[in-house]
């Protein structure tokens, strides 16, 4: 494991969000997701991911 962020990866970062969407962690998911797509450099691979990984704070869950 590296101790600097800054060698962090793109993929670092997504696998880190995969994790966390599976630990039912949506909102560092979601975090971690968007440090993803800001390192990416096409627009349609950041745009895919930040849709894989919607801000749970802005999404809405119908309940009766």
């Amino acid at each position: 494991m590296t101790r600097d962020p800054a060698d962090l990866t793109a993929a670092d970062y997504l696998d880190g969000a995969r994790e966390m969407a599976a630990a039912d962690r949506p909102l560092l998911a979601h975090l971690l997701a968007e440090e993803a797509a800001q390192r990416t450099t096409d627009p349609a691979t950041s745009a895919g991911i930040r849709a894989s990984f919607p801000d749970p704070t802005t999404t809405r869950t119908e309940t009766d």
